[in-house]
């Protein structure tokens, strides 16, 4: 007497189980309800990272800094244009100036709070 081999079904043609299984919610249930240890979080991808613990003043002074240097790019890029395009780099530097000017004004609220 013989038997008929059990087959398995075809994968899916698709990603999606695949996708699922590299997924962060997905890995994170399944150790939640799979694992007494926590896999370890997925790094953050981000183009760059601010150190941890930094202070608010230090925040707003680096802040202050990057505005600057953003309102002297847009300011040498309105001074090498002309009509429209010249105008648009102008209303830039206007924003960042503006930008720049709540930030310095954060810094001095932390300063009077400080002294204060």
């Amino acid at each position: 007497m013989t038997t008929s081999p059990y087959l398995l079904p075809e994968p899916p043609e698709n990603d999606d189980v695949q996708n699922l299984r590299s997924s962060g919610a997905a890995q994170r249930a399944l150790d939640f309800y799979l694992k007494e240890n926590m896999s370890a979080p997925v790094p953050d991808m981000s183009l760059f990272a601010i150190k941890p613990g930094i202070s608010q003043e230090e925040a707003l002074v680096h802040a202050s800094d990057l505005l600057r240097s953003a309102a002297a790019t847009a300011y040498e890029s309105a001074s090498s244009h002309q009509g429209n395009q010249r105008d648009l780099a102008f209303s830039v530097v206007y924003l960042i100036d503006m930008a720049k000017a709540m930030v310095e004004r954060s810094l001095q609220a932390t300063e009077v709070r400080a002294n204060g």
